[in-house]
């Protein structure tokens, strides 16, 4: 995870420096899907709870190497709750406080003329995801860092030469980020499964983006 830290600071920095390049600033909103996350062992040795659809915001730094290839360096950012069932000397529930950071590096191919009103796009997300867990219930609290990867596709309105509008659907998975060793306060890590489920999130939405370059 560090070597990815430090790839995508390099690469901000390699593009930042470089005065060849069009410059994009991404603005972000959407509404992210509801998806469940589950792992069973046996009747005693389990968990199960669903990740609640709400809003996502973020933003993103984009670099066009070409007219019609970018790549953008982005932060998405969404609150939300995660009723989860569990076992711990019988079974339990928790309604979990879910904070997900995703930090990204997107590429995208555009489709259409650059000069024209609408521009179609479509790209790979590739990154971390930070997600900060708390149970109320107990007062457990943790951040794991995982693996996050993602898929986009959708359109840019132009409003003018410098400012567009963004329509956007989007697949965002963190891999491994939910386990059940993270709901118990009490037990430790002996007290519940150490099995992790992966979980993916569908979002619809749309944002701003404004062009610095020629």
């Amino acid at each position: 995870m560090k070597r990815l830290i430090s790839s995508i600071i390099l690469l901000t920095l390699f593009f930042t420096t470089s005065k060849s390049q069009n410059i994009q600033i991404n603005l972000y909103s959407a509404y992210a899907f509801p998806d469940a996350f589950d792992s069973y062992y046996d009747a005693s040795d389990y968990y199960n709870g669903k990740i609640q659809g709400g809003f996502q915001w973020g933003g993103g730094l984009e670099f066009l190497v070409k007219q019609d290839y970018g790549i953008e360096l982005l932060y998405y950012r969404e609150d939300t709750k995660a009723p989860t069932y569990y076992w711990n000397g019988g079974e339990k529930y928790s309604n979990l406080d879910l904070g997900i950071n995703y930090i990204m590096v997107g590429g995208d191919r555009y489709f259409g003329q650059p000069s024209g009103r609408a521009q179609g796009y479509g790209g790979l997300l590739l990154g971390m995801a930070i997600t900060s867990i708390k149970n109320p219930d107990t007062g457990n609290s943790t951040t794991p860092t995982k693996f996050a990867w993602g898929i986009r596709g959708g359109a840019v309105i132009w409003a003018s030469e410098k400012v567009g509008i963004k329509l956007q659907i989007q697949l965002l998975s963190a891999v491994q980020a939910m386990g059940g060793g993270l709901y118990l306060g009490t037990g430790g890590a002996s007290a519940g499964v150490s099995a992790y489920s992966t979980f993916y999130q569908f979002g619809l939405g749309g944002g701003l983006t404004f062009k610095l370059g020629h």
